[in-house]
């Protein structure tokens, strides 16, 4: 049983704040532009705790904050407090599953636009002391050539906020790691937090939805395995076993995403937020009596 903090203890490293805190695109979009250094212009697509899955066998992942601009560059804003010692394998996965939702079936690898996979962390994964580490893929042989596959991955150390180069970035980074307000955009992110905590919806959505869809993630994936089990026996041993456990997961899965969103409503959480928090889709979820 994980132990959680309370609601009015939270703030923006906590995963649920950081996540509500950059649903505005007036707070999203200059984070963004302050990391890449860039003018990323109109933000087209601003979501958070999207679900993604490439195909019954494969681990879905959870975005935090995926955001699309107006040239249709991908971000994904990850929050990460604890060191699993995994996070460059972790973004090579992240980078794959969100080309493989993006590029739909019979379209050119053309049709792949930029995606930056984004990493603000509570420690430095790669020790060098760098506030900001921004990679690219480059010919080994001769590294003034760049591949040009229009993927970046960037790691933000907060601790290291004192090495930022970029006055408004080691402001953002100094208060993710203190709590101290040193210039307007913190001044605005610290009225935001405020201002969530005072919300009873939020304070509401906090205290359900994480047990939910932990509930949601195990009893799903139990029936899944009993489900596929037993249909894998009566088909056959190889050929069973691999049918049966896989749609019996897909299908099991789904029954408690079901199960789990009629509860939700009943707690009065919206439907965008309930098809979030259970992968389902919006027509799903509105399906529901």
């Amino acid at each position: 049983m994980r132990v959680r903090k309370p609601f009015d203890e939270l703030t923006i490293s906590d995963d649920f704040m950081f996540c509500k805190v950059m649903e505005h695109e007036s707070l999203c979009r200059p984070f963004l532009e302050m990391v890449v250094a860039d003018n990323i212009g109109k933000i087209s697509y601003l979501s958070s705790q999207n679900a993604i899955s490439s195909n019954s066998e494969a681990k879905s992942i959870r975005l935090d904050v995926l955001v699309k601009d107006e040239r249709g560059t991908s971000y994904d804003i990850e929050m990460q407090v604890a060191n699993e010692y995994n996070l460059p394998q972790r973004m090579r996965y992240y980078q794959a599953a969100i080309d493989i939702a993006f590029l739909d079936k019979g379209y050119s690898y053309k049709a792949l636009n930029k995606s930056l996979i984004i990493f603000l962390c509570l420690f430095d994964p790669i020790g060098r002391n760098r506030a900001l580490y921004t990679f690219e893929n480059i010919c080994i042989e001769d590294r003034s050539i760049p591949l040009r596959d229009g993927a970046r991955k960037i790691i933000l150390n907060a601790n290291a906020f004192q090495q930022a180069d970029n006055e408004e970035l080691r402001g953002f980074l100094r208060y993710v790691v203190t709590g101290e307000v040193s210039t307007e955009y913190t001044r605005r992110i610290d009225d935001m937090v405020r201002t969530i905590k005072v919300s009873e919806q939020m304070r509401k959505e906090y205290r359900i939805l994480p047990a939910v869809i932990m509930d949601a993630i195990d009893e799903g994936v139990e029936r899944g395995k009993s489900l596929g089990i037993a249909e894998g026996m009566s088909i056959g041993m190889a050929k069973g076993k691999s049918l049966g456990i896989a749609e019996g997961k897909a299908e099991g899965s789904r029954q408690k995403a079901l199960e789990t969103a009629k509860n939700l409503l009943n707690f009065g959480l919206s439907r965008e937020n309930i098809a979030k928090a259970t992968g389902l889709s919006r027509a799903e979820v509105e399906a529901i009596q």
